[in-house]
């Protein structure tokens, strides 16, 4: 039995990580669709089951647990769980935490592996964007943005995937607390250092989106669908259309339109469909529960 209290936002910030994310994991990879409301489905170029999410919900829950037991955000801890889920399960891994996790089990310093990445020149990607939210449930506003750029460094040095992050878990801080989208919005685009992102996140609609393993395209993707629809569905299905990375851009967008509209937007059939759905729902609620600032 699925148990929502009465303030669902952090609930539906991560349950609406985790169906946008087994919502689109069939069709990543694949061309841009036509328009319409994609089903949870199975297959893809990995052959996910229905209802089955990838590494995006894994990696974030993974974070969720350690903030629960460390009452904090403690890199060590947060890389073990990381390392776990990596190892149960790494097919889903993209190129950038793939590499990181196999230099570490082989031996390699966590910082290390992820600074052999970003000098190779690597660690652009989306892997710490799509991992963060709990980040932004757990801290408020006004911490959140250094303590994702530390999350982010664990295996994306690259700054542009360390802001990129923020920028998300920044945003969900804000709606978890019930600050209006715009307002959100308004306090990311506030606290960009970089140029390039703030230039294409202060002006979305400008731009085209590219569905690639981009950190910012990606960020870019989700930020750009939240904005331009009001309800959780039309959000997490304009990401699937878009084809290529189509797990991830549905897990980001449908973590923020979860967090802004809270569990009940997302559709019931959806959520029944979701393998493990009740265990997310239950760490997102204990996570709201302990958050630092008690708001």
């Amino acid at each position: 039995m699925i148990f929502i209290s009465h303030n669902s936002r952090a609930a539906g910030a991560l349950a609406g990580l985790a169906v946008g994310d087994a919502l689109g994991a069939p069709y990543e990879g694949y061309p841009a669709r036509g328009q319409g409301i994609p089903e949870i489905s199975s297959g893809g170029r990995f052959g996910v089951k229905s209802g089955e999410f990838t590494d995006d919900t894994e990696q974030a829950l993974g974070i969720a647990r350690s903030l629960l037991k460390c009452r904090r955000f403690e890199p060590n801890d947060v890389m073990r769980n990381l390392i776990t889920a990596y190892t149960k399960n790494p097919r889903f891994y993209g190129p950038t935490s793939s590499a990181v996790f196999a230099r570490v089990l082989n031996g390699c310093a966590p910082r290390d592996a992820a600074q052999d990445i970003f000098e190779q020149g690597g660690g652009r990607s989306n892997g710490s964007v799509m991992r963060g939210p709990p980040l932004g449930i757990f801290y408020p506003p006004e911490e959140v943005w250094q303590v994702s750029l530390a999350c982010s460094r664990l295996t994306h040095p690259h700054p542009v995937a360390c802001e990129c992050s923020a920028v998300v878990n920044m945003m969900i801080s804000c709606l978890c607390r019930g600050i209006p989208r715009d307002e959100a919005y308004a306090s990311a685009l506030n606290s960009i250092t970089i140029t390039e992102i703030r230039d294409i996140l202060g002006d979305p609609h400008n731009y085209p989106l590219i569905p690639s393993l981009d950190a910012l395209a990606t960020t870019h993707c989700a930020i750009s669908l939240f904005l331009n629809y009001r309800s959780y569905p039309e959000t997490v299905s304009a990401a699937v259309m878009l084809g290529g990375d189509t797990d991830t851009i549905a897990a980001i967008a449908g973590a923020m339109s979860g967090a802004d509209l809270g569990l009940n937007a997302i559709p019931g059939k959806w959520i029944t469909q979701i393998q493990g759905i009740t265990e997310v729902i239950g760490i997102a609620e204990s996570l709201n529960a302990l958050r630092k600032d008690g708001r």
